[in-house]
C-alpha cells in the first residue's frame, strides 16, 4: 500500500478561497488567469469555489503564475482559522446556537477575513472576562480598579506574530552572524568568546555566581553596574545561551522593536514578550548559525542529540532551530514544535507543517507529547492520522529544567517536533519503521471537543456539532458515544 493511504496526495488539494485571493491581488479577471493556465473560465471558477480539483499539472502552473514555491502555494492557510473557530464555537455561550462544522467551513472558505474577525472579538472576550476576573480580585485586595484589556492576551499576540513570520527573521539572522564575526565565535570557545566581547565591545562584566539562596535566578543584568551575573547551575549550554541573550537585547533591540511593530505587536506586556522570545531566537541563531546547522542537520538527518554535541545546545534549543530553518533557497524540513507541561498545559507551539495546535487548552491526548511523560528522557516516533486525512511523524522527549538545589522541585516537560509524513523519510527516527503501512497510524485528532472521530475511547468531551447517539442501557468507546447495532 502506498504512502497515499496516509496522506493526503496533492492533487486532492483544494485552493480555491488562496487562487481566487491570489488572483484578484494581481487584479486578473478569471478568463485573463484561465487563458494563462490553458484552462476554460468556467473551469477556473469551479476551482475557486472548490468544485474541482487542482492537479499536480496545474499547481505546478500556478506556482509559475504566482511565483510562489508549490509548499507556499499548497499550504492551507485557512486550515488554522478553521481549527481555531471550531475550538471558538466550543464556548458554552455558543451551546444554543446549535452550529454545524459545515457551517463554519463555509464561512472560512466563502468570508476569510469574517472568520478572523469572529477570532478576534472571541479573544478580546476572552481576555476581558479575565481581566474582570483580575479586577475583582484587585478591588478585594486593594480597592485598586485599574486594569487595561487587550484584544487578545499577550502571549497569543507573540504566538500569532511568531506564526505570521513563520518563525523566521533574516534580520535577526544578520545580527547574530554579525556577532559570531565580532566574538570570533567560529573559532574558539564560544562561552569564552561572548564573555570576552561583553567586555571588550560592550563594556560588561560576566560574573557566573552561585546561587542566591531561596531565589532561582538565571541570568540578571546590571546596567548601572554594567554587570551581568550568570548562575553557575545552568549548564554550559544555556550559559552560552544567557549571554547571547542579553547580548541580542543590548546590541539589537532596534531590530526587536522594528520587526514587533511591523507586526501590529502592540500592547507592553506583549511587546515585553515578545523582545523576550526574539532575544531566545538571536541566541539560538548565535549558537547554531544558520548555514553550516542546516549543512550539519542535513547531514546528520536531524539526529538531535549529534546536534546537540555539535553545536553545544541542548534538546530544546535544537528543536527550537529546527522549526526556523525557513530562509527562501536554503529551507529544511518544515517542522511543527510544540512544548506542554505534565498538565497539558501548551507553553509554546509553532507549526510549519500544517498540524493544527490549539489555541486554548490541551490537545489530543493521544499526541506522544503527552505519553512522552511515562518514558522520561526518551525519544518516542509516532504516526499520527487526523481527521483532515493527513498524516504526521513526530517525535517527543521529555526535558527537565533545573534551577535550583536539593529539594527544590524540578519543571518536567515535553518536547514535541513533526513534520508530514511525506518528509519522516529525511528523519533519522524513521528508520525501520513502516510508513507505508497504515495500521502504523496512530488515529489521533486536534482539541476533544471539536474532534469529530466518535469511536475514540479516550474522549474525554462529547464532541461539538453532533448529536450525540447516547443509550443509557450500552455502553460504546466512550461515555458520549453509543455504538449503533449493525
Amino acid at each position: 500500500m502506498s504512502t497515499q493511504t496516509l496522506t493526503r496526495p496533492q492533487s486532492k488539494i483544494r485552493l480555491g478561497p488562496k487562487i481566487r485571493r491570489l488572483r484578484r491581488d494581481r487584479n486578473l479577471s478569471q478568463a485573463a488567469l484561465a487563458e494563462q493556465l490553458d484552462i476554460s473560465p468556467s473551469y477556473l471558477n469551479l476551482i475557486e469555489h472548490n468544485r474541482r480539483n487542482v492537479t499536480v499539472d496545474l499547481l505546478l502552473k500556478l506556482a509559475d503564475q504566482f511565483q510562489l514555491a508549490i509548499g507556499d502555494l499548497s499550504k492551507d492557510d485557512d486550515g488554522q482559522v478553521m481549527a481555531d473557530l471550531i475550538e471558538t464555537f466550543d464556548d458554552d455561550i455558543f451551546e444554543r446556537h446549535d452550529l454545524t462544522t459545515t457551517e463554519l467551513r463555509e464561512l472560512v472558505t466563502a468570508a476569510p477575513a469574517v472568520a478572523r474577525a469572529v477570532l478576534t472579538l472571541y479573544d478580546a472576550y476572552r481576555n476581558t472576562k479575565a481581566g474582570a476576573r483580575s479586577l475583582a480580585e484587585q478591588m478585594t485586595e486593594d480597592g485598586d480598579s485599574r486594569v487595561e484589556f487587550d484584544s487578545r492576551s499577550p502571549a497569543d499576540q507573540v504566538s500569532d506574530f511568531i506564526q505570521q513570520s513563520a518563525n523566521h527573521f533574516p534580520d535577526i539572522e544578520e545580527e547574530a552572524e554579525r556577532l559570531r564575526r565580532d566574538a570570533g565565535l567560529d573559532s574558539g570557545d564560544p562561552l569564552t568568546g561572548l564573555i570576552d566581547h561583553a567586555k571588550t565591545a560592550l563594556g560588561v562584566r560576566v560574573a557566573i555566581l552561585p546561587p542566591e539562596p531561596e531565589l532561582a535566578t538565571a541570568r540578571r543584568y546590571n546596567a548601572s553596574g554594567r554587570t551581568l551575573e550568570i548562575s553557575e547551575t545552568l549548564s554550559r549550554s544555556s550559559q552560552v545561551f544567557q549571554i547571547a541573550n542579553q547580548i541580542g537585547l543590548l546590541t539589537a533591540s532596534p531590530v526587536f522593536d522594528t520587526l514587533l511593530l511591523e507586526g501590529q505587536v502592540k500592547s507592553p506586556e506583549a511587546r515585553t514578550l515578545g523582545r523576550i522570545a526574539l532575544a531566545n531566537y538571536f541566541a539560538g541563531a548565535v549558537m547554531m548559525p544558520y548555514a553550516p546547522f542546516l549543512e550539519s542537520a542535513r547531514s546528520l538527518r536531524y539526529d538531535i542529540d549529534l546536534l546537540q554535541h555539535h553545536f553545544g545546545a541542548n534538546f530544546e534549543q535544537v528543536c527550537h532551530r529546527l522549526t526556523t530553518l525557513q530562509r527562501p533557497g536554503a529551507r529544511g524540513v518544515p517542522f511543527h514544535m510544540l512544548r506542554t507541561d505534565i498538565a497539558g498545559n501548551i507553553s509554546k507551539r509553532f507549526s510549519a507543517s500544517g498540524l493544527r495546535i490549539p489555541r486554548h487548552g490541551g490537545a489530543c491526548p493521544r499526541w506522544n507529547v503527552y505519553t512522552a511523560f511515562l518514558s522520561p528522557g526518551v525519544i518516542n516516533a509516532q504516526i499520527s492520522r487526523m481527521p483532515d486525512g493527513e498524516s504526521y511523524f513526530c517525535i517527543a522527549r521529555t526535558v527537565q529544567k533545573r534551577t535550583g538545589g536539593y529539594g527544590e522541585p524540578q519543571r518536567i516537560l515535553s518536547i514535541g517536533l513533526g513534520c508530514q509524513l511525506s518528509e519522516a523519510r529525511a528523519l533519522v527516527y524513521a528508520d525501520g519503521m513502516d510508513l507505508e503501512n497504515p495500521r502504523r497510524a496512530i488515529a489521533a485528532g486536534g482539541q476533544c471537543r471539536s474532534c469529530e472521530r466518535l469511536d475514540c475511547r479516550q474522549r474525554a468531551f462529547p464532541p461539538v456539532h453532533h448529536t450525540l447517539n447516547l443509550n443509557e442501557n450500552v455502553r460504546g468507546p466512550s461515555a458520549y458515544v453509543s455504538p449503533a447495532r449493525g
